[in-house]
């Protein structure tokens, strides 16, 4: 069936309720259902270097299915009921695909970002209560194997540790000299360490144990960046079942081939993509353990996809803009469409990659909380660029106003809230706690619409936009002022490639406006440039950015999106130093930390005899709190 239009998305809800669909209602169900069709099929394919020629490892569906049920029966064996958790600390590989879907299967999987430091890692483990977590075997170049280590050192509830080694995706001579220079993990821990294909193999092809009866909770999957502590969301196998539903109702058959360049530890990778697979039989390709961050990934992403005939590809704007900066240097003829999510698109860029690639882009919109995916572009109707399309069949999206809580009118902002498959009744977070004016509640009791911090609005002809974050408004004053606004205007200069707007700390106004920028391959754009280029397109004068900042590359999440704490804690650090100096305090901020109750926190240290009451005169007047370094509450 096309999906080009709300008639196409209101044909399908015509056919019945979801909840009356015939379907799979279980991971296991889908995989065997999948199996059983398409066995001599290509299931998943990973390579660990990305040279178009080098050496690659591709399972079946058949023997998909096989080792997924040998890894199932493995985690039962050590211990992982329905219960239970089983998290991995893993960059992308065969095995993290078969620990994901096992990991479902036998108990509950929690996928963790390599990216937090050990301290994050050992608490995500103890919240969860993981009993078991699958990470690297000691690797060159990547430090997972001593994070890993040290997490569970610092979370004793894990007893069993289980290593995926890389070195047999190795060819030739590499194969030989990795495990020569092979690091040493120097942390002790008191769990038991195994080689997780040698106990796999241990396993029967067949499931061991009786599949679940019904809907559970499937997986933890954390939300938010690489600093603080991220909060757990608990996704059911009926969201699960839902995202991979709609891949293959609107999107993919067993014909169609997906690039995935991003992490099993995201949603989108596992759950959308890794989902929709399933659903459907397509061809599941991951590029380096790295995926878009491996080593020469995006010179050699083109010929990738000529090797693999690649239909579909997911990405992210700062990976367009990066691939838009080399040739399309191979035939990728058979590349029909493109996702592109995780931020809005530049216009421009928008209109470079379909000119350079011939392929169709649809932007789309999910998040972790409502099980992934809300909204798309339909990809054979209208796209209108840089908004996030049409919500999803069986998916209700609600503006809510603010102020009033009431439903916005069509065309005004509001707050994007949803109801769909994948958003849970009143338990999405772990932390109970969080849950609390999570939610708006729907017309009975077993509807609810998940709030999502999103700013929005749905146009005439129902296309949703987004408008931008309701924690990310910069409050001037009392006035409030669109971040979006600042961002848009300076991303469509020629030499921006991305623009992250925040609200800097102002003894007077509380916050000012400010930019943080990423220019182009070979820019030459001075600062006072930008900020007259600013003042002459930013129609609203209290918006006009005090203070743009030029950097090499911005910092991002692990999926490209903008990581704007890490511009925040920034700009606390400059401005609380220049407060100190300029007031003749021997001290300064040497960290700004995030704390659960209080937010952002300064932290300082003395270079003299600077006392209490000689820091607050200088900082006094600025709305973030400070702490003595090594003297915090």
């Amino acid at each position: 069936m096309t999906f080009a239009s709300i008639a196409d998305i209101k044909a399908i809800e015509k056919e019945g309720s979801w909840a009356d669909r015939d379907m799979p209602t279980t991971t296991f169900g889908f995989l065997s259902q999948t199996a059983r069709k398409f066995s001599d099929r290509p299931a998943v394919s990973f390579q660990i270097l990305s040279d178009p020629t080098s050496k690659n490892e591709t399972l079946y569906w058949g023997e998909l299915f096989e080792k997924t049920c040998q890894t199932a029966n493995m985690l039962r064996s050590l211990g992982i009921g329905e219960n239970d958790v089983v998290a991995y600390l893993l960059p992308n590989s065969n095995e993290t695909v078969l620990t994901y879907l096992g990991g479902q299967i036998a108990g509950i999987v929690s996928p963790i970002n390599p990216l937090l430091e050990p301290e994050q890692i050992a608490a995500l483990l103890r919240e969860t209560g993981a009993k078991v977590l699958v990470t690297l075997k000691a690797f060159p170049k990547t430090d997972v194997a001593q994070k890993a280590a040290e997490a569970v050192r610092l979370a004793p509830n894990v007893t069993t540790v289980l290593e995926v080694d890389l070195v047999r995706y190795l060819g030739g001579a590499k194969r030989l000299i990795v495990p020569l220079i092979r690091p040493k993990v120097a942390v002790k821990h008191n769990a038991k360490v195994l080689d997780f294909n040698r106990e796999m193999a241990k396993h029967t092809g067949h499931l061991t144990f009786e599949d679940a009866k019904g809907d559970r909770v499937g997986a933890l999957f954390h939300t938010g960046g690489t600093t603080g502590m991220p909060k757990l969301a608990q996704l059911r196998y009926s969201g699960i079942i839902y995202n991979g539903w709609l891949g293959e109702r609107l999107l993919f058959d067993e014909n169609d081939c997906l690039m995935c360049p991003l992490p099993m530890f995201h949603v989108f990778a596992a759950i959308v993509l890794m989902g929709a697979s399933l659903a459907s039989g397509a061809h599941l390709v991951f590029p380096t353990p790295a995926g878009y961050r491996g080593e020469g990934v995006f010179d050699n992403f083109w010929k990738l996809v000529e090797r693999y005939k690649c239909t579909f590809m997911v990405t992210v704007p700062t990976a367009m803009s990066a691939l838009m900066q080399r040739p399309v240097n191979a035939d990728i003829s058979t590349l029909r469409l493109a996702f592109c999510g995780s931020a809005p698109l530049p216009v421009e860029l928008f209109k470079r990659f379909e000119k350079a690639t011939g392929v169709t882009i649809c932007e789309g919109y999910g998040l972790t909380e409502a099980t992934c995916l809300v909204s798309i572009n339909p990809p054979d109707g209208e796209k209108k660029i840089g908004s996030i399309g049409l919500a999803f069949p069986y998916c209700d999206v609600k503006i809510m106003d603010l102020a009033t809580g009431k439903e916005a009118k069509t065309g005004e902002q509001g707050e994007i809230c949803v109801s769909n498959p994948g958003v849970s009744m009143g338990n999405t977070y772990t932390d109970e706690s969080k849950n609390k004016d999570l939610y708006y509640p729907g017309k009975d009791s077993k509807t609810q619409y998940l709030r999502t911090g999103d700013l929005g609005r749905i146009d005439a002809d129902g296309y949703l936009w987004i408008t931008g974050r309701a924690k990310d408004i910069i409050i001037r004053g009392g006035h409030n002022i669109d971040p979006s606004e600042i961002e848009e205007v300076l991303a469509g200069h020629p030499q921006v490639a991305f623009v992250g707007a925040i609200g800097q700390p102002d003894a007077h106004a509380g916050e000012l406006p400010i930019a943080h920028v990423e220019l182009i391959a070979g820019a030459t754009v001075s600062v006072e440039e930008l900020l007259a280029y600013a003042q002459e397109h930013i129609k609203e004068r209290a918006a006009h950015p005090k203070h743009i900042e030029i950097m090499a590359e911005l910092p991002k999440t692990a999926v490209g999106k903008i990581f704007k704490p890490d511009l925040r804690k920034m700009a606390i650090k400059r401005i609380y130093n220049h407060a100190l100096h300029s007031g003749g305090i021997a001290a300064s901020v040497v960290d700004v930390v995030e704390d659960k109750k209080r937010g952002l926190v300064a932290q300082l240290e003395r270079s003299g005899t600077a006392t209490d009451d000689d820091v607050m005169k200088a900082l006094g007047s600025f709305t973030h709190p400070w702490v003595w370094k090594g003297e915090e509450e």
